[in-house]
Parts: C-alpha cells; sequence; structure tokens
C-alpha cells in the first residue's frame, strides 16, 4: 500500500477541485494545465514532440541544454558557470561545432514537456533512466553507474556514543520505513523506487511529497536541519554532500545499480547518435575522470565553493566589487550583471593582473587611457571600476547611430577591447561588402574577423590596418554567454 500526501491544507485542495471542475465544464475547449498537473505523471501534459534535430541545430549554431541548478552539476562560483554537466556539455558542444546554451528548468517536473516543446534540445541533469521516461524521450547512452540511497539524521549526540548505537537509532533496512514517512520530489527516480518498495513489503510507506522547485542540495540540508526525517537522493550526490553535513547518514541503500543518462526527444535520432559517439569518445579519455573526481570527490574543494562568500546561488554575489560595479553603471545605463561578465573576461576579477599590452587591473585599462581618466593607482579596485565604465560610457556614446540597444552595446564592448579606430575600419568593410554597417551579429563582426588577413587589412577603406580580429569577436560572445549565467543566479 502506498500513501501519498502533499504539504497543502485540505480545504485549499478542495476548493482549487471545485473552482477547477466549474472553469472545465464551462471552458471545455480550452486544456488547463494548473499547479496540481506538475504532480501527474509527465504523459498527462507532454505534447507532440517538435520536429528539431541535428541538422537544425547546427543550422542555428546553438546546442540547448535543460539542466537545473546543482552544486555538482551547473552553478556559478567566483563568476564562472561549472559544474559536472556544465563542462561535459560545453566539450561536447564544441565537438560537434556548435555553442551552448544553458536553460535552466526551475521545477524538474517540467523538463519533458520543455523538451517535447522546443525550450531546450536535451535534458541534461542526471536523469537516471526508467521505463516509463523511456516511453516519452530517447536516453542516451549511461555515462555514469549509481544506486539510490536514504538520508537520514544521526542522533543529535551522535559523536559521544559508539558506532553501534548510532545504527540502533536509525532506519538500516528498508523494513524500517514501513509506516514512517519519506520526502522526495513527485517525478523523479526516487519517487517511484518509494513506490516499487511499498508493493515489494506490502505494507505502507508515507510519501510526502515536496515541490517540484526544491533542488537535492536544498533537501539534503532540510534532513540535516532536522525539518524532514528522510529522503532519498543517488549515492555519488550524496557522498560529496556527506562531507558537508556530517550530521547526515547515507548508508541505507535502497535501490540496485541504476544507469544515470541524458535525454533527446524520441524524433531526433541524428542528435542522439551523435551525442552517444562524443560521450563514448569523451569517456575513454582521462579528461572524464578528472571531471568527475572534481566534481564528485573533491569534497574539500567542494565544501570550499558551497560554503563560499561567491557561491552565486545562495549568496546572489559574484564577486567582492558587485557594490563598486552597481554604483558605477548606474550612469551607464547597462544591467550590472553584464558589466561583471565584461570584468571577468578581462581579469577574472584579479586586480593585479597585467597583460602583455600593458593593460593592468579589474577593466585592464591601458596606462595612457588611466592616466586620462585621472586614475593614480591603477590596481585599486574603485579607481579602476570608475575609469572603466567611464571608458565605456564614452565608446557607447560614439555609437550612437547604432538603433538597436544591444547591438549599439556590443559595438561599445568591441571597441573596448580592440579600438574604435578598428571597429570603424570592420564597419565601413562591412558596407563595401553590402552587409548592414549599424549591426553587429552577423554583419560587422564577420569584418572584424576579416581584419587579421592581409586581402583586407590592405583594402583602401581600412585606416588602421591589422588587428587579431578573433579576440574581440570572441569577446562579445563570452561576455554575453557569461551574462546569461549570471541573469540566473545573481539578483538584478
Amino acid at each position: 500500500m502506498l500513501k501519498i500526501f502533499h504539504t497543502s491544507h485540505a480545504v485549499f485542495w478542495f476548493l482549487s477541485f471545485v473552482i477547477i471542475s466549474i472553469l472545465s465544464t464551462s471552458c471545455n475547449k480550452t486544456k488547463m494545465i494548473n499547479s496540481n498537473a506538475k504532480n501527474k505523471d509527465s504523459a498527462f501534459f507532454t505534447s507532440q514532440p517538435i520536429e528539431y534535430d541535428l541538422d537544425k541545430i547546427k543550422e542555428s549554431g546553438v546546442l540547448r541544454a535543460i539542466t537545473n541548478f546543482s552544486p555538482t552539476g551547473y552553478f556559478l562560483y567566483k563568476g564562472q558557470a561549472m559544474g559536472f554537466e556544465y563542462d561535459m556539455l560545453h566539450r561536447l558542444a564544441k565537438n560537434i561545432g556548435v555553442d551552448l546554451e544553458i536553460v535552466l528548468a526551475k521545477n524538474v517536473d517540467s523538463v519533458i514537456p520543455m523538451l517535447n516543446r522546443g525550450d531546450g534540445d536535451i535534458i541534461a541533469m542526471g536523469y537516471t533512466i526508467m521505463g516509463k521516461r523511456k516511453e516519452e524521450v530517447s536516453f542516451t547512452d549511461p555515462y555514469l553507474i549509481t544506486h539510490q540511497t536514504l538520508i537520514q539524521k544521526k542522533p543529535d549526540n551522535w559523536r559521544k556514543i559508539s558506532g553501534d548505537n548510532i545504527r540502533k537509532k536509525l532506519a538500516t533496512d528498508i523494513v524500517d520505513l514501513i509506516h514512517d514517512t519519506v520526502s522526495v520530489r513527485k517525478n523523479t527516480s526516487y519517487y517511484t523506487r518509494l513506490s516499487q518498495l511499498s508493493n515489494e513489503l506490502g505494507d505502507t510507506i508515507y510519501i510526502k511529497v515536496l515541490p517540484g522547485e526544491i533542488t537535492d542540495e536544498e533537501i539534503i540540508k532540510m534532513v540535516a536541519d532536522g525539518k524532514i526525517k528522510y529522503t532519498v537522493i543517488d549515492n555519488n550526490i550524496a557522498e560529496i554532500h556527506k562531507g558537508y553535513y556530517p550530521d547526515i547518514d547515507i548508508n541505507t541503500q535502497i535501490s540496485l545499480s541504476q544507469r544515470i543518462a541524458w535525454a533527446v526527444r524520441k524524433n531526433s535520432p541524428e542528435l542522439l547518435a551523435i551525442m552517444n559517439e562524443k560521450l563514448r569518445s569523451l569517456k575513454k579519455t582521462a579528461t572524464y575522470n578528472i571531471i568527475y573526481n572534481k566534481y564528485f570527490k573533491n569534497r574539500s574543494q567542494f565544501n570550499k565553493r558551497i560554503g563560499s562568500e561567491f557561491y552565486t546561488e545562495t549568496t546572489g554575489k559574484i564577486s567582492q566589487y558587485d557594490d563598486l560595479v552597481k554604483k558605477y553603471t548606474t550612469n551607464l545605463g547597462w544591467d550590472w550583471r553584464l558589466v561583471k561578465s565584461l570584468i571577468y573576461q578581462e581579469s577574472r576579477f584579479k586586480v593585479d593582473g597585467k597583460a602583455w599590452t600593458g593593460a593592468s587591473g579589474l577593466m585592464q585599462l591601458m596606462p595612457a587611457t588611466a592616466k586620462g581618466l585621472g586614475v593614480t593607482d591603477v590596481h585599486d579596485p574603485e579607481q579602476n571600476i570608475k575609469a572603466g565604465i567611464t571608458y565605456l560610457k564614452r565608446m557607447y556614446k560614439n555609437w550612437e547611430e547604432i538603433p538597436d540597444s544591444i547591438q549599439r552595446i556590443k559595438f561599445s564592448m568591441a571597441s573596448f577591447n580592440a579600438g574604435y579606430g578598428h571597429v570603424q575600419d570592420a564597419q565601413r568593410l562591412t558596407k563595401k561588402y553590402k552587409g548592414n554597417p549599424l549591426v553587429w551579429d552577423d554583419g560587422v563582426d564577420k569584418y572584424i574577423l576579416s581584419l587579421s588577413k592581409s586581402k583586407f587589412y590592405n583594402d583602401p577603406v581600412v585606416k588602421y590596418g591589422y588587428v587579431r580580429g578573433s579576440e574581440p569577436y570572441n569577446y562579445i560572445i563570452e561576455i554575453f554567454n557569461r551574462y546569461q549565467h549570471y541573469k540566473e543566479f545573481a539578483k538584478e
């Protein structure tokens, strides 16, 4: 017997049922998906998958990966996007010649509908292969084998008592869960396994359904804080968290080995084939083990990250210079997180950074530029940031003829990186070859790239000569890609 209950009050559900019944009878031509549907089987609200396979992904130049925040899979730390899933995806996207775009799923219950309606191209979040899911998606070859383990809190005085006495106070066998409550999210392999256990035991395990928005880390913390008694997590995730939460016990295994994989739409066989090919190749290299150990074995680094002031998911901070950037970006009118991404691109937030060109400090100011802007100490964070943003504002003003604000920002950033004159040269080449000189993307950016070739930097319309065009070209792309991560994690 399996009993399930949700955290909301019974009155709320009764009123919801009445309202939904009224609406469904009066609006029977519209399929209404309400919050209750998130706790139904995913097939209940999965639409027919869109047609979008590898050819269209390559044409777009972007692989969109659906994942969720996780301190092992995808997170932001000291201004850098990191994680096991993220690092793997980044390499695989590069191998197939496309950029990676992260689509953050705020609710794990929604990932299959997101995939099938085209919000993303692949689910990459440590997904357990299950028969029911295989009816809706195609799984890649498994890249990880693990098992499910019970998470429970040790007795408060566990450090002062023997191991045998600790075990006596814990659930050490699945039969100990009979007539007790385990808290998990619904559309997970954990919920499915608990349902199976109830049937196998022929008795009741109560399942408290947690919201799909809660992360594994938050649920483990709820156990450590005594807010819930039990939960279930994959063992590789539990192992790395154990060092940070020493009060939890993870020794009770509740499943056999399970395979972890990524998933694509049923009608994306070409994407499935190439992802399998690339995953197999990656797993044969030492790189795979290095990435895995970095996120699932190195407890000291894990503890350092999630306890850091700059673990952005929990603190909202990107670096110690957030307040300075917010202060001086006000006059610029840009999102401060976009400026932060530019600063990371320039110096990785290192105040003493110095480039071979002579540029120094957080925003890598050239000596003449810094002097002209009144900087007396280029390594002083406030002076450097204030002067750098002032210089960005000057570049932004130079491009008043650009009608689109985002394109104008990109022209400004390219000028900040490569010099205003070189961007003007690229603009003149764009015009000469019948392109749009007022658009950066697929326009002037192509001709900034060409300025490293003699045919173009010797062209009569070019006044400032050679420039290594790949630098400003990639500079813009990387800043805006990083900006997307910053928007997901850092408060506006």
